[in-house]
């Protein structure tokens, strides 16, 4: 790598969502009074909205409570990584054309249980890294100036 600067890019929107159309695994980040909780959830890319499936439980609860969430998704290789955080508001589809329509998208469960409940978060933000991994330069070795 020829210098520091290159070491750390930052995605456009477009990128942000190629990236997370990539995958299918997420961080949902929720926040209710003082707890924050974090759950690992299957996804899809929907237009500009990500749908994913969820039983009855604190999950739904919590989005239901306070639909403010953070999302993050990432990959790495031994010489590359990237991350998009997606920052937004989450809601449970409750009409029947909503649900008619998420049940058409190629989204299922990874747990075999049954998840009744699709939730839909809407971006208010994207923001995405890629990372070129490499050894980390000489912290205490002679600096130039």
């Amino acid at each position: 790598m020829s210098n520091e600067s290159d070491a750390v890019v930052f995605l456009t929107d477009r990128e942000c969502w190629d990236r997370l159309a990539e995958q299918q695994l997420g961080r949902l980040v929720t926040h209710v009074g003082d707890v924050l909780d974090v759950f690992p959830v299957n996804y899809i890319v929907d237009g500009q909205s990500l749908v994913f499936r969820t039983a009855e439980g604190s999950k739904l609860t919590e989005v239901t409570i306070n639909d403010d969430v953070l999302f993050e998704v990432d990959e790495y290789t031994d010489t590359d990584a990237w991350s998009v955080v997606v920052r937004g508001r989450a809601h449970r589809l409750e009409t029947t054309e909503e649900v008619d329509a998420a049940d058409r998208l190629a989204l299922t469960p990874w747990a075999p249980t049954l998840k009744y409940n699709y939730v839909r978060i809407v971006p208010t933000s994207l923001s995405g890294r890629d990372i070129h991994r490499g050894d980390e330069p000489d912290r205490y070795g002679v600096q130039q100036y």
